[in-house]
């Protein structure tokens, strides 16, 4: 039995009604993306210049067409962000699609996303942008670099503690960093080692300011080989974090939160983590990556007592 790109239930073909209900009532299907992974990243280069998007991966922007059944590329106005396979990397977009479904299990807010093949048959990662809205409206977006005047080449000189400051921005201040908190120990607990100040950003809707619905969630670690834990540093470290780091000097000391807040916080991740085993395993990771996405979350989990 096949599975749906979209919701990982078993399915007759790619894609189950529920899934593409989530997209466009209008949707039968999506068809594949009329390029390979190395054509798309090829395009992904040539139009860098043209789009607003960037960073690392390659990334392409799409519109949905509901009419035709797919997802087209456009230089301009583009709906959805996607990424093909990568040519340094293995199973990005499956990794990535995985870890914003467990992002959504655990409370925190994600865009809609899914999977969709090529036309040789690898596996693309697609992404709603979260930053427009109605016919042609954009919500004020601001990344922690922005705000903080720093840069692409000093991303990661900054540190969680002086991280926990931006939030003063916001409306409701201690109601986002109960929200980062969330975010810290999720990408602790799935292997995201790459959530520098360009990872964490600011939209302002309705005149209310907040932190942005996730994005660029992947466990960066089960593909690495020397990774870190933590892409900026709590407690002046990077490796080695202990539960005391996160929640009482982190969470506590730093963060200001009290014990009922974080103790809801870990309460929500203790009763999540069999149900993000069970997405683990439907995922279209390959075996090996999700033995060893499970392993690492089970290693994190015991250091946080979970």
């Amino acid at each position: 039995m096949r599975k749906c790109l979209l919701t990982y239930n078993p399915c007759a073909t790619d894609y189950s009604k529920e899934g593409l209900r989530s997209l466009s009532p209008k949707l039968t299907t999506l068809h594949p993306i009329p390029f390979t992974a190395e054509e798309l990243r090829l395009e992904a280069s040539q139009r860098a210049g043209k789009m607003s998007i960037q960073g690392v991966q390659a990334k392409l922007s799409a519109i949905l067409e509901p009419s035709k059944d797919r997802l087209s590329l456009v230089d301009a106005g583009g709906r959805y962000i996607l990424k093909p396979q990568s040519a340094l990397f293995s199973e990005l977009p499956q990794n990535e699609d995985l870890t914003m479904h467990l992002a959504k299990a655990v409370g925190i807010e994600v865009p809609v996303h899914g999977l969709v093949y090529s036309k040789d048959q690898s596996l693309n990662y697609f992404i709603k942008r979260f930053d427009r809205h109605g016919h042609s409206s954009k919500w004020a977006v601001e990344d922690f670099a922005q705000l903080t005047q720093m840069t692409r080449d000093t991303k990661y000189n900054f540190s969680m503690e002086k991280l926990v400051g931006i939030l003063d921005l916001c409306t409701f201040p201690l109601i986002e960093r109960q929200k980062l908190l969330t975010r810290v120990i999720f990408n602790y607990l799935i292997g995201n080692e790459d959530m520098h100040l360009k990872n964490y950003s600011l939209i302002t809707r309705n005149k209310l300011v907040e932190l942005t619905p996730a994005y660029d969630f992947l466990n960066s670690s089960i593909v690495l080989k020397d990774p870190v834990e933590i892409a900026l540093p709590v407690a002046g470290r990077q490796k080695n974090l202990t539960r005391e780091n996160l929640l009482n000097y982190f969470a506590r000391e730093r963060m200001l939160l009290n014990q009922k807040a974080v103790d809801d916080v870990m309460g929500r991740f203790q009763g999540v983590i069999p149900e993000w085993k069970v997405w683990i395993e439907k995922s279209f990771l390959s075996p090996p990556l999700r033995a060893s996405y499970r392993a690492l979350l089970e290693k994190r989990s015991e250091v946080l007592g979970l």
